[in-house]
């Protein structure tokens, strides 16, 4: 079962490619996080390739993926968009771009043989990829005074905590990246010997 503050995403960026009765579908697929990582991956491949007929997308992000698009570029209504998001989520993939490029080859595919080009591109271009398991985390403030030190990396240690940034002076600072499930029960370890914000 999926944790509730953990999602599925990709790796990192990977390209597939699909031919059909003489088109050509150019399939990338990318990890994202904001709306403007995706405004930059789709102009970076408008100017490579500029010559292609049809720039197709969909992404999806946010851990409730309730924020997603498909386009379907000057392709028939649903033809691209929509199959590409269906990989996305059959997959249960978020934070993900998918955009397929299609070259057309001079015979018509059809509405099926449009949907069907575009999902077959984009679940190869998720194949060639890998599926990671990403957990969201909080960043936790810590105070405390030097000789509170041990007490202090003893519940680091004990949750595994990565510390993000120290300084260590009369009153030392720590800001530390907690799983956000642990969040509350950390934060209340930390209470016990130091000041949390």
């Amino acid at each position: 079962m999926e944790a509730e503050d953990s999602y599925l995403t990709l790796a990192g960026n990977s390209e597939a490619i699909y031919k059909e009765k003489g088109s050509k579908f150019l399939a990338f697929a990318y990890p994202v996080s904001s709306e403007e990582e995706i405004k930059e991956h789709l102009e970076s491949l408008r100017k490579k390739y500029f010559d292609a007929r049809h720039h197709c997308y969909a992404y999806m992000l946010g851990k409730e993926m309730t924020q997603y698009r498909a386009n379907d570029d000057g392709e028939p209504n649903h033809s691209a968009g929509d199959p590409i998001l269906g990989q996305i989520r059959s997959n249960q993939l978020t934070n993900v771009l998918i955009v397929v490029i299609r070259y057309f080859g001079g015979t018509k595919l059809g509405v099926s043989g449009l949907i069907q080009a575009y999902k077959t591109a984009a679940g190869e271009a998720i194949a060639a990829n890998t599926i990671v398991t990403e957990i969201l985390c909080s960043t936790v403030s810590v105070s405390f005074d030097y000789i509170q030190m041990n007490q202090v990396m003893k519940i680091i240690k004990d949750y595994q905590l990565d510390i993000l940034e120290q300084t260590f002076d009369n009153t030392c600072l720590m800001k530390i990246k907690v799983r956000q499930a642990l969040t509350t029960e950390v934060r209340e370890k930390f209470a016990e010997v130091a000041n949390v914000d």
